[in-house]
């Protein structure tokens, strides 16, 4: 078990790492090939709703940037990275999340560790204070897909079907390979998340044939899935997790374990105990928070 989730940190972090270099290189070869993109006659309709489709997919990607980062200036940073270069900074910081992992968290649950921030240092009294976020982002989720059903239904209207030679030009084309390579790192996340392939499968289609449209109905469906008193951060983990997440205490467990895992006689006792009147009061949240 450990090898093959050692191996995912591998596989994902060489995935991302060539994504990265791919962008890269096609932005390289479209500047070279076909000049500069801010042209006026490139803005035609079908460009401009992808566009609004790319940056609404960044939106997603920003939002847990700004949770990820322990400072607004690095968030600030990597926001204005990823506006500016798009794919190409969120393989670099997805690689880079992977690079920080230690031994024992790519041996564990890499992704469980890529997706949330210092999950070993969060403490109960935290999530308290970020309720308004759930409300605030289930909000925002929801005018941002129901804007691009808009978009895509009135460029439909006016300027026809998609499907069209002309319509690909260069630097759609460009538009299109970076728009698809932040599809893939939702859809990695969404496959990670959902329990089965089915589900995982019928989501990865809608990103793919929707965009940002699905990308926006499901962080709506997973905020659902929480109370106004849960941390909006339990949308990156899987339901297995955010049962004993949701209160806080996952990780203190975690980190009382691995202090006391080398002692013995009574203080073994102790843990026990410990750890029954904890996991007691973790049901007995969960319940009363299901009635």
């Amino acid at each position: 078990m450990a090898e093959n989730t050692c191996s995912l940190a591998v596989a994902l972090r060489t995935l991302f790492s060539l994504l990265g270099a791919f962008m890269l290189a096609t932005l390289l070869y479209t500047l070279f090939t076909d000049g500069s993109p801010f042209r006026k006659e490139l803005l035609t309709p079908w460009m401009a709703a992808t566009l609004i489709d790319f940056y609404i997919n960044v939106v997603a990607l920003a939002v847990w940037v700004a949770y990820k980062e322990s400072n607004w200036i690095s968030s600030f940073l990597w926001i204005i990275f990823l506006i500016c270069f798009g794919s190409i900074a969120t393989c670099s910081y997805i690689v880079l999340q992977f690079l920080k992992l230690s031994p024992q968290e790519s041996s564990q649950d890499p992704m469980y560790y890529v997706l949330l921030r210092n999950p070993n240092k969060t403490t109960a009294a935290e999530p308290k204070r970020k309720n308004s976020f759930v409300v605030a982002l289930t909000a925002l989720f929801g005018i941002l897909g129901v804007f691009m059903l808009g978009t895509i239904v009135y460029t439909i209207v006016t300027d026809g079907s998609p499907f069209r030679m002309e319509l690909l030009t260069p630097w759609m084309a460009a538009t299109l390979v970076d728009f698809y390579i932040n599809v893939v790192a939702i859809s990695v996340w969404i496959a990670y998340k959902e329990s089965s392939w089915i589900n995982a499968a019928f989501w990865i289609i809608l990103l793919i044939c929707f965009g940002s449209a699905a990308t926006s109905t499901y962080i709506v469906w997973q905020l659902f899935q929480i109370s106004c008193q849960d941390p909006v951060y339990l949308i990156l983990v899987r339901h297995g997790d955010r049962q004993v997440y949701s209160t806080g205490q996952k990780a203190n467990i975690r980190g009382f374990l691995m202090r006391h895992n080398s002692n013995g006689g009574y203080e073994q006792m102790f843990l026990q105990i410990s750890l029954r009147i904890q996991l007691c009061k973790i049901q007995e949240s969960y319940c009363f928070s299901k009635c």
